[in-house]
C-alpha cells in the first residue's frame, strides 16, 4: 500500500478548521484534522510534509512520524509543521483501522472505560451561542447545559480585565466583575454544575493569585493556563498557593515538551491537544508519561468532527484521563452538518464511534459546498525512502 495523494479541505464558514484526506493506491482514504492558524498548517502540509510522505506505506505510522519529525525538528517541536503532522498522523490511524476492520481505540489496546467524561467549553456557533449566553446570564446557560446532560462547563470571565495592564495587575473592582458569572451559576444551580476557569495565559503570578483567592469559595473544578507555559517555575509556585487544581498546558507539544513540566511537578493536571501535539500516538505517549508521575491528563479539544472522534478514541483508552474538552456549539451544529455524526451526552459523558478507523466520514454534501477550498499534493514524492534529517533534499525542493 502506498500514499498517492494528500488533500486539504478548508471551508470559509469553518475558518478554524483544516481536514486532511490521505489517499492510497488501494482506494482507502484516511481522515485527519487540525485547528487554528490554518494558513501556516496548510503551507507546512503541502510544502514540507506531503513531499516526504507521498509514495510511502501509510501503515508504517511510527516510522513515518519519526521520519517527518526528524525533518521538521530544525524549527523546534511546536508550530505549523507539528500541527500539520498531527493531522496526517491521525489520518494514518484512520487508514490502519479501516485496513484491519477495527475502531482505533481497539488498536490502541481497547477500553478502560465505556464512555468519556467531558466538560463543555462555552464557545458560540450557529444556534448555540454559549459564549454570548454566559456573558448575559451564566446561570441560565448552566441550566440549559444541565438539561442537555452536561455537568461541567468552562468559562473565561477574567480575560477582558488583563488587557489594560497586559496581565500585570487586576483591580478588586474587576475581580468582582469577573466573579459575576461564577456567582450566577452557583445561585441558579448550586453545585450541580462544575465550573472550570480558563485564563488563556494572560496573567503574572501576583495577579492570578489574587484572582484565585477570590474564586476559592466557589468550589472551582480547575483553573487552566494561568500563565504562559514558558514560566513553569512561576506556575508551580502558584499551584502550591491555591486550593484550586491547576491545568497546563495546551501550549505544550510532544512528550519532550511535557517532560520538564512533569519532572518539576508544575501542575496537578496536564493537558495536550492530539490535533497539535503530534497526533494519536504522541498523545498516548504523553498520557503514559504523565501516568508515571501520577498526574491525570485533559484532552484539549476545540476541534471539528475528526478531532472530536480522536478525543473519544483516546478518552476510552487512557487510564489517567481527567476529562476531555468538548463544545456543544460544535457537536450540535457543524459536526453533524459535515459528517452526520452527532455525539450524544449522557451524564456528562460521550461515547466512542464503533466503525472501523475513527468511525466518522464526510458527507457528500460537505464535499460539494461552494465555500470549500481543496488543495491536493500527489505523485511520487521527493523523499526517495526514509533517509535521516532531510539532508538529501535539494535546495529547489524545499523552497
Amino acid at each position: 500500500m502506498k500514499i498517492t495523494a494528500i488533500e486539504s479541505l478548508c471551508w470559509d464558514e469553518y475558518s478554524r478548521l483544516m481536514l486532511v484526506r490521505v489517499h492510497t493506491d488501494e482506494g482507502i482514504i484516511g481522515l485527519g484534522e487540525t485547528v487554528d492558524k490554518i494558513p501556516g498548517s496548510l503551507g507546512a502540509l503541502h510544502g514540507t510534509i506531503a513531499p516526504l510522505l507521498l509514495g510511502q506505506n501509510p501503515l508504517d505510522i511510527e516510522g513515518l512520524w519519526q521520519f517527518v519529525k526528524d525533518n521538521i525538528m530544525y524549527h523546534g517541536y511546536h508550530g505549523a509543521e507539528m500541527r500539520a503532522l498531527s493531522a496526517v498522523e491521525i489520518a494514518l490511524w484512520d487508514i490502519l483501522g479501516k485496513v484491519y476492520g477495527a475502531p482505533v481505540y481497539r488498536l490502541l489496546g481497547g477500553k478502560v472505560r465505556d464512555r468519556v467524561p467531558v466538560y463543555n467549553t462555552c464557545i458560540g456557533f450557529g444556534a448555540f451561542q454559549d459564549y454570548t449566553a454566559w456573558h448575559e446570564d451564566a446561570g441560565v446557560l448552566a441550566e440549559s447545559l444541565l438539561s442537555d446532560g452536561v455537568k461541567a462547563m468552562k468559562i473565561w470571565p477574567f480575560d477582558p480585565y488583563s488587557e489594560r495592564s497586559l496581565g500585570q495587575y487586576i483591580s478588586l473592582d474587576d475581580i468582582e466583575k469577573g466573579l459575576k458569572p461564577v456567582r450566577q451559576i452557583r445561585e441558579r444551580v448550586g453545585n450541580a454544575m462544575e465550573i472550570g476557569i480558563e485564563c488563556h495565559f494572560r496573567w503574572n503570578r501576583a495577579s492570578i493569585e489574587r484572582i484565585a483567592r477570590a474564586l476559592e469559595p466557589y468550589n472551582i473544578l480547575f483553573i487552566e493556563d494561568v500563565m504562559a507555559a514558558v514560566y513553569p517555575d512561576e506556575i508551580k509556585a502558584f499551584s502550591q498557593r491555591t486550593s484550586i487544581p491547576v491545568i497546563g498546558s495546551e501550549l505544550i507539544f510532544t512528550r519532550w515538551g511535557l517532560r520538564e513540566w512533569l519532572v518539576k511537578g508544575v501542575s496537578q493536571i496536564v493537558m495536550t491537544d492530539p490535533a497539535w501535539t503530534g497526533g494519536i500516538s504522541e498523545t498516548r505517549r504523553a498520557a503514559a508519561l504523565a501516568e508515571t508521575f501520577g498526574v491525570p491528563i485533559v484532552l484539549h479539544n476545540v476541534a471539528g468532527p475528526v478531532g472530536h472522534a480522536v478525543a473519544m478514541h483516546l478518552g476510552v483508552n487512557i487510564p489517567n484521563l481527567f476529562m476531555s474538552e468538548s463544545c456543544r456549539a460544535f457537536y450540535k451544529t457543524y459536526i453533524p452538518e459535515l459528517t452526520g455524526w452527532q455525539p450524544g451526552v449522557v451524564d456528562s459523558t460521550m461515547g466512542v464511534p464503533e466503525a472501523p478507523g475513527l468511525g466518522v466520514s464526510l458527507l457528500a454534501s460537505a464535499l460539494e459546498r461552494p465555500d470549500l477550498e481543496r488543495k491536493i499534493s500527489e505523485g511520487e514524492g521527493k523523499a526517495g525512502g526514509r533517509r535521516a534529517m532531510g539532508d538529501h533534499w535539494a535546495v529547489e525542493d524545499i523552497r
